[in-house]
């Protein structure tokens, strides 16, 4: 029976928290100024009036980018670990290390050769 007591703890501070969020947004929802204007309407694209229909084509390149960026941010979040744990984890860790470091080069040189880096 203590085991699940805990558990009832948890859901009351879990209930709490939701009835919580939704009391603030109903009383915000009540007492916001409701008078929209056509120029509180448009849509707001970083202090600039908006032009032209909301369709544009991007790049691919953009992709790109984001996407190794996103492959060196997570090599990085596995790299600081490993590094605070280097002498713990000896020639073995060292070694799984570089092969997976390797692994991200040479998704590097595969993305140089095919050019997805070169900016037009």
């Amino acid at each position: 029976m203590e085991y699940f007591e805990q558990y009832i703890t948890v859901g009351a501070f879990a209930a709490f928290g939701a009835v919580l969020v939704a009391a603030t947004l109903v009383i915000t929802w009540l007492i916001r100024p409701k008078n929209p204007t056509p120029t509180k309407l448009l849509t707001y694209e970083c202090g600039v009036d908006p032009v032209g229909s909301g369709w544009s084509q991007s790049q691919v390149r953009y992709y790109a980018y984001g996407l190794l960026f996103v492959i060196f941010d997570v090599e990085a979040v596995f790299i600081f670990p490993w590094a605070i744990r280097l002498e713990e984890l000896g020639t073995f860790g060292l070694v799984e290390m570089l092969i997976f470091i390797w692994i991200l080069v040479m998704g590097l040189v595969f993305a140089i050769r095919k050019g997805v880096l070169k900016w037009e």
